[in-house]
């Protein structure tokens, strides 16, 4: 008995399966109406840099969330901590370049923001890149290669501290922001000039007002003292090396919180519309 049901089972797992036919979908009253639906078309921007252009303690989280409208696909690649040679080295590049490809065929353009130069500065071991040669090759190379992608690189001056000394912003970035000037004119790409819009609105508020940027509330003390037109400790100097990871929650004069995303992801977006006027139409400056 056991043999002959054995047999009954090959028997039938033998024979031929046929695919039942889908059943048909019922008639829908608006079937004309379903049948003139367009593709939808978007564009992809994404951003790279360090924690100024991070998820958390840069102008980023404000562009992605509050800058671009709905046709817009916006991806933060920004890190804390690193360099333009450090990003590279660790393998972040070739997910952004695997990113800006993804879109090939099915986004109308894909623009990569890429802002460098707080971590290239001096004093940041294994990350610390030459200003006169290797930062602005590093650039260079970045642009080609988002090219190659298929993509349109935008270059990004970076983002000024706000750290002031008798009542004037200490300017530390300034040559990492013309070697980026200098770079998006030899190659002709698009320029957003983050460095001069930030130092000129930082300045114009003075030292006090321009506290209110930071992740955190200033001590007491440190507020007071800014009150001569010279900030104290409590900020990040060029010359400490920032920690590989995520920006602290604390007071700097390099970080941002929610104030400081909104309103410089604002001028991001203002200054983005002027170097690429086809993007109007995607965001909200």
């Amino acid at each position: 008995m056991k043999k002959l049901m054995l047999l009954t089972t090959l028997a039938a797992l033998a024979m031929p399966v046929y695919a039942q036919a889908p059943t048909p979908l019922p008639a829908v009253a608006d079937a004309k109406l379903r049948a003139e639906i367009k593709r939808a078309s978007a564009t992809k921007i994404i951003l790279v840099g360090d924690s100024t252009t991070a998820v958390y303690g840069g102008w980023g989280p404000g562009f992605c969330g509050h800058r671009v409208k709905g046709n817009v696909v916006c991806v933060n690649m920004g890190r804390a901590g690193r360099s333009s040679f450090s990003y590279r080295a660790e393998g972040t590049w070739d997910m952004v370049l695997a990113e800006a490809k993804a879109g090939a065929g099915v986004y109308d353009k894909t623009y990569v923001l890429i802002q460098f130069g707080h971590n290239d500065q001096p004093g940041k071991p294994g990350r610390t890149t030459d200003l006169a040669t290797e930062f602005p090759q590093n650039l260079r190379r970045f642009v080609e290669e988002v090219r190659a992608a298929g993509a349109v690189p935008v270059l990004v001056t970076p983002l000024t501290r706000r750290g002031f000394k008798n009542g004037k912003l200490d300017d530390s970035l300034a040559p990492w922001a013309e070697a980026a000037r200098t770079v998006a004119r030899e190659m002709k790409v698009p320029l957003v000039d983050l460095h001069a819009r930030s130092l000129e609105a930082v300045q114009a508020m003075g030292p006090v007002e321009a506290m209110k940027f930071a992740p955190e509330p200033p001590p007491v003390h440190v507020r007071d003292a800014a009150k001569s037109g010279t900030t104290i400790s409590g900020n990040t100097p060029a010359n400490v090396a920032e920690p590989v990871g995520q920006a602290k929650s604390r007071f700097d004069y390099t970080h941002l919180g929610d104030e400081g995303a909104d309103f410089f992801s604002k001028i991001v977006a203002a200054e983005l519309v002027k170097a690429v006027p086809e993007l109007t139409a995607a965001l909200v400056p």
